[in-house]
Parts: C-alpha cells; sequence; structure tokens
C-alpha cells in the first residue's frame, strides 16, 4: 500500500477498488458460497437470501445495496454513492465472469479465510472511498433518527442476521457465520487502519528539560510540547506549577525501552499511552520487517 502513496489519489481509488471487488468475489466463490457459508452484515443478508431462492448472488448484491447507495448519496456525498454503486457493479460481474475454483470445504478454514478475504476485499474498496457492504451507511442514516450508536445498530442488524441462520439453518451454521464475520470486521480495521500500528505516549514530569534530551538525542525520537500546569493534589490543591508536556510517538516495541529512560530521570513521572493508527510525516522511525 505504501507504493501506491506515490500515485495520484485517482488511480489509488481504482486500484483499491478493483482489488476490494476481487477479493470480495474470491471469499464469496473460493469458499462461502460453495459451502453454504453465510456473513453478517449486507453481504450477510444478500447470502441469506441466496440461500433461500438461490437467485444471481450477483445480482442480489446489487439489488441490496442500491437503498443504502441512495442514503450514501445524501448522508455521506453524490461521489461516494457513484463509487459506491461502481464498485458493487464491478463485484457483481466479478462474480459472473471470474471462474474461481473452491478452495477448501473444512469448515473452520472457510470461516477463517473467508473471512480474511472478504474483509480484505470490504477494506480496500473503503480505502478507495466506496463501500461494499452498506450496513454502515444504514447505521449513519438510522442514528440520525434515534439515540442508538453506529455500534449498537450493527450490531442489532447482524443479530437478526444471525438468528435468522441459526433458526433456518441450524446453530452451527450461525456459529461460523459469526466467527467468519468476526474475522472479516478486524481484517477490514486492518486494512483502513493500517497495519503499522504506532503508540503515542504523553509524558508530564518536573524534569521535562532533561526528558526532552534524552528522548531525541537518545531514544531519536520527534517530540511535540504542550503548555501545562501541574500540581492540584488533595492535600495541597491551591499549589501548582507551570510544566512541559510531552508527546511523542514510538512503535510497540519501544515502549518499555521509553519507559525505562523516563524512569531512570523521574521514577514519579506520570505516563500515558494510546493507540495511533497509520501515522505519518513527521520524526518517525519505520518497524523493522521481521
Amino acid at each position: 500500500m505504501k507504493i501506491l502513496r506515490h500515485l495520484p489519489q485517482s488511480v489509488q481509488d481504482i486500484i483499491y477498488t478493483v482489488l476490494g471487488a476481487f477479493f470480495t468475489s474470491f471469499a464469496l466463490k473460493g469458499f462461502l458460497v460453495p459451502n453454504d457459508f453465510l456473513d453478517g452484515g449486507v453481504t450477510g443478508a444478500s447470502l441469506l437470501f441466496h440461500e433461500y431462492y438461490h437467485f444471481n448472488l450477483g445480482i442480489i448484491i446489487v439489488i441490496f445495496n442500491i437503498p443504502f447507495i441512495i442514503m450514501g448519496m445524501f448522508n455521506v456525498s453524490r461521489r461516494f454513492a457513484i463509487k459506491t454503486f461502481c464498485c458493487v457493479l464491478l463485484l457483481a460481474l466479478c462474480l459472473e465472469f471470474i471462474p474461481f475454483q473452491v478452495v477448501t470445504s473444512d469448515k473452520l478454514l472457510v470461516s477463517v479465510f473467508g473471512g480474511f478475504f472478504l474483509g480484505l476485499g470490504i477494506g480496500l474498496a473503503m480505502r478507495a472511498g466506496c463501500s461494499l457492504d452498506g450496513l454502515e451507511v444504514l447505521a449513519l442514516y438510522t442514528q440520525k433518527l434515534s439515540s442508538f450508536t453506529i455500534s449498537e445498530i450493527i450490531f442489532a442488524f447482524n443479530v437478526v442476521i444471525f438468528l435468522l441462520a441459526g433458526i433456518h439453518f441450524g446453530l452451527e451454521r450461525a456459529l461460523f457465520a459469526m466467527l467468519t464475520y468476526f474475522v472479516a470486521s478486524h481484517i477490514i480495521n486492518y486494512v483502513i487502519e493500517g497495519l503499522e500500528e504506532y503508540t503515542g505516549v504523553t509524558i508530564i514530569s518536573g524534569k521535562s528539560e532533561e526528558l526532552k534530551k534524552k528522548l531525541v538525542l537518545e531514544l531519536g525520537r520527534g517530540i511535540t510540547i504542550y503548555k501545562g500546569e501541574r500540581g492540584f493534589m488533595k492535600d495541597s490543591f491551591d499549589f501548582s506549577q507551570d510544566c512541559d508536556i510531552i508527546f511523542t510517538i514510538i512503535t510497540r516495541l519501544e515502549v518499555r525501552r521509553l519507559r525505562n529512560l523516563v524512569h531512570e530521570v523521574d521514577h514519579n513521572a506520570f505516563i500515558f499511552t494510546n493507540s495511533i493508527k497509520e501515522a505519518a510525516g513527521g520524526v518517525l522511525k519505520r518497524k523493522a520487517r521481521h
């Protein structure tokens, strides 16, 4: 994906869209459909309808996504709706004309790798600024009409799908569908947010000047300084003093080293971390490839 960043944005979007449709159709024809497996979201609803009535899956996916494409036109943008329609149409063409072979019939492998390639395809499409599964568009629309969060709406929609799968196809099928959805949703997150996860570290210390030198000169990190005020303890609430709050971004492998370095300077320093997805620019070290 880093190679594609040097290409124009429009070219990147086309490549991500084509790859997204390809991998999604591979997941469906190579794993899920031949083994009568289901998934969550609009894709899961399409598969469920296909299992019931045996209509052409590509046509079902297009029809099922049209309402969400219309919602996306009003809730996201016209450009998003057009790109999503093209992507869904491309998926239908891939399902119709690319002769994928069935990879395996092992249920566990079908769930895991079917979910993997499905999540990869949907995630790449979302990278292109469109959607192969309109459930989040529905959730965004419904959220405006109710007090439910997007996550709660998506969860409720999938509960209905998995319940129907359990009632009509047995509990085992429903459980495998849940596993497929679990794998796919995690792969989508990786594709969208980036595999290269960084950790943001905030440090509050009375010895900030010494820590600045250590972080920059010894650890080789870029730092950002916020002007703050420390103190306000229970027994001395009226006492406070100005301080520099240090923020830096490191890889997960460097967290322990940074903590040790800070504690060498100030054992009472206050440190907290948070995950950062796909950081770019500034002074960032690349993680070593193993």
